[in-house]
């Protein structure tokens, strides 16, 4: 299944081509390392630091397209940051939508162990990542990735103008010392799905059931209350904490647990619901889950990390990632949400509609384009 970052890739394309933009496509699948040729493959270890038969490749299609930006997303681990390199050598600007915290931290997530961590911000190399093997589980890879991040810190910083999906985005480019000036926030969007069905009842959580996205924080909190007298929390997904959504689904009658759900399963668990749950330990960019609840007219319920507080706004509830706030929070949610459905949907409309985020993403290539100080192409 497609990673959300990949979705919103895919999205983003779309959108652009339907607004009369010409998008060329560059990408690399770490699905196609089988199939790349031997001495292709022995210079893998060192892709993310240059990634020679992408500058190649990228050198090539710059030739031929001449593009007017070049827009770029995620560079690990086939075509590695000197992509920004490579563009500005053919006089192309660089834009690029900052999807997490790999800048600075080599797993990107800014969490390890079950915490937030920082410990690899101020250091000229990350060694805490190398020690405690965030990337990758590997100790050898770790100390690969913190060496791109040391090598490609004037590399990042020649980027001409960021993306940043939320606020706290910004606040962490601006601590790695980006200008306020090269910094936008516009966060990612979604097709809208059309005028919301009424509110169903209980609660929907869909989301990795990994530690950090928080299943555990949530079913402590759920479990406050008694059994039926929050209505049905709905549980989604797959990872390491099936074994608990199993367990507590069979120990209660209000909580079912609905396994991996492909998009039209979501959907209807989501029309099924009243409120939408993301209670995220972790310093969570952008759940994509969230934008799919406003659009929805659901209402969030969610904790006061990463962009959570930046999508739900005022039409939600945002509380600390604490068991005694979640379960505090349950309650209100169950009896406000008719009253935010409407507001929930309109904060999509006027943030995240594709209408309204293209439009802006096209202002930004222009800008780009036009008062660029690069060579003439």
């Amino acid at each position: 299944m497609p990673s959300g970052e990949n979705v919103i890739v895919d999205t983003e394309i779309a959108q652009l081509r339907a607004a009369g933009a010409e998008v060329i496509p560059f990408q690399r699948s770490s699905d196609s390392i089988g199939d790349l040729p031997l001495a292709e493959k022995a210079l893998l270890p060192l892709s993310p630091i240059y990634g020679r038969a992408a500058q190649r490749d990228l050198s090539q299609l710059l030739e031929a397209e001449r593009p007017d930006v070049l827009h770029l997303h995620n560079p690990y681990p086939l075509l590695s940051p000197w992509v920004v390199r490579t563009a500005h050598k053919h006089g192309v600007p660089v834009v690029q939508t900052v999807h997490n915290y790999r800048q600075v931290c080599s797993s990107g997530l800014y969490f390890r162990d079950g915490h937030n961590c920082q410990d690899c911000r101020g250091k000229i190399i990350g060694w805490p990542a190398v020690q405690h093997k965030c990337y990758r589980g590997s100790s050898a890879q770790s100390a690969l990735m913190a060496t791109t991040l040391a090598v490609h810190r004037p590399t990042w910083r020649s980027v001409d103008r960021y993306i940043a999906l939320t606020d706290r985005i910004a606040a962490h480019l601006r601590d790695y010392g980006i200008a306020d000036d090269r910094i936008v926030i516009k966060p990612n969007g979604l097709p809208d799905p059309g005028e919301p069905e009424p509110l169903g009842s209980g609660f929907l959580y869909g989301a990795r059931l990994s530690p950090e996205k928080g299943l555990g924080l949530l079913l402590d909190a759920w479990q406050r209350h008694p059994d039926g007298s929050l209505g049905t929390l709905r549980i989604a997904g797959d990872g390491e904490l099936r074994p608990l959504a199993e367990t507590v689904a069979a120990a209660r009658g209000d909580v079912e647990y609905l396994g991996i759900l492909d998009k039209s399963g979501m959907e209807a668990a989501r029309r099924a619901s009243a409120v939408v749950i993301a209670t995220p330990t972790w310093n969570d960019v952008l759940p994509t889950v969230i934008l799919e609840a406003l659009s929805a007219g659901r209402p969030v319920l969610g904790t006061q990390v990463g962009g959570i507080p930046y999508l739900v706004g005022d039409t939600g509830w945002v509380v600390p990632p604490e068991p005694e706030a979640i379960a505090a929070a349950l309650p209100l949610a169950r009896d406000e949400a008719p009253g935010r459905a409407r507001a929930a949907r309109e904060r999509y409309l006027h943030h995240f509609h594709p209408d309204v985020l293209t439009a802006r993403l096209l202002e930004i290539y222009a800008g780009l384009s036009a008062n660029s100080e690069r060579s003439p192409r």
